[in-house]
């Protein structure tokens, strides 16, 4: 960068010096942790150096001041985080947010430094669920650097792919940051149609009345939710550096670079748009069917009940017809001596005439009640 004021040297802090000294000189000391994925210098969109350590990196780029600098970091340390921000004189504000995840996507500049914050997303096959991953990208006159939250998005991939390129390359940072633009928007195609499988599986799991799809429709939904937290922002994103192409003189190549770009984000907002809106109608369908289900075996519980009383009717009628002869021959089975009809001659014939009596009485007394 021509403003910024390179420090005369970089060196690790005390803190991260190894109790024992190294057993070589500390021409390269183990500042590098697997945070650094990779660096590279280039001049004139080819790449000229990789070197191991930040410090090298630093030293180069301040031996060769028309060069670039790509830097990826993946979870960097605080250390890490700072000692790129002494360099090249990064906002405190943003180095904040870059040491820390679950940002919203958005674009800050400060000063003649762009930070972006991007959230990428990939599709699963195996879980069929979106991962999101979240990536910081600080772009200065002479410097790019990414700072990975995640697996996505794959950033080696963009690498060759701009080294294939040397004219876009030589644009500068910019045309770098365009590229990480669009190979974050092209990811998001991949979970587009997977979102879409998903959603035409669990309409027919709806009408096939699967019990496990209410749950597989909510974490469908929410994962709708952060994809929608990803893609809306860059719209809004993308138009504004689309209304700073006069203002910072943007090459018209990288210009119709990133209107594309724009094009697919907002087609892929729309989507997720529609994916949300989508979800909530078969949620709603979904619980249409579950109450009508429920009503049917209410229903069907209510008409074996039925059918229960019906049967305990019939019977408790033939119970208490049953019952009434019995108890007029217990009581005429009793051995007393002195009873009435005991010893009348046509005792028997009246007791037998008594009980037919009872019983067709109340025979017809059930009958009249439907209950036999």
């Amino acid at each position: 960068m021509s403003d910024r004021r390179p420090r005369a040297g970089w060196r690790r802090p005390p803190a991260e010096q190894p109790a024992a000294p190294p057993p070589e000189p500390p021409a390269e000391p183990p500042t590098e942790r697997p945070s650094v994925v990779q660096a590279d210098l280039y001049r004139d969109g080819r790449r000229v150096s990789s070197p191991t350590s930040l410090a090298e990196t630093f030293r180069q780029l301040r031996e060769h001041p028309d060069g670039m600098a790509w830097i990826g970091l993946q979870r960097p340390t605080e250390e890490e985080l700072h000692s790129l921000a002494a360099e090249f004189d990064l906002h405190e504000l943003a180095v904040e947010d870059a040491m820390e995840a679950h940002q919203r996507p958005k674009l800050e500049r400060y000063g003649d430094t762009l930070f972006v914050v991007l959230r990428a997303a990939r599709y699963l096959d195996a879980q069929e669920e979106v991962d999101f991953g979240e990536l910081h990208v600080f772009v200065g006159p002479d410097f790019l650097i990414t700072v990975r939250h995640g697996a996505a998005p794959d950033l080696s991939t963009v690498r060759r792919r701009m080294e294939k390129d040397p004219e876009l390359l030589a644009l500068g940072p910019e045309a770098v940051l365009y590229a990480i633009l669009d190979a974050v928007v092209d990811g998001y195609a991949p979970v587009v149609t997977g979102v879409q499988n998903d959603i035409d599986e669990i309409e027919t799991e709806v009408f096939g009345g699967d019990p496990a799809v209410s749950r597989r429709i909510y974490e469908l939904s929410r994962e709708m939710v952060e994809f929608q937290r990803a893609t809306r922002p860059l719209v809004g994103m993308l138009h504004g550096l689309m209304a700073g192409f006069a203002k910072y003189g943007t090459d018209e190549e990288l210009q119709r670079y990133l209107r594309d770009v724009a094009d697919h984000v907002t087609h892929t907002s729309e989507r997720v748009d529609g994916f949300r809106q989508a979800l909530a109608d078969i949620l709603t369908v979904n619980a249409t069917l579950v109450t009508q289900q429920q009503n049917a075996e209410m229903r069907a519980l209510a008409e074996a009940g039925f059918e229960q009383n019906e049967e305990i009717k019939k019977i408790s009628s033939w119970a208490a017809i049953l019952f009434a002869p019995t108890l007029v021959g217990t009581i005429y089975g009793m051995n007393f001596d002195h009873m009435p009809e005991l010893h009348w001659a046509g005792g028997y014939p009246f007791a037998v005439v008594l009980m037919a009596a009872v019983c067709v009485s109340l025979y017809v007394v059930f009958k009249k009640k439907d209950w036999l």
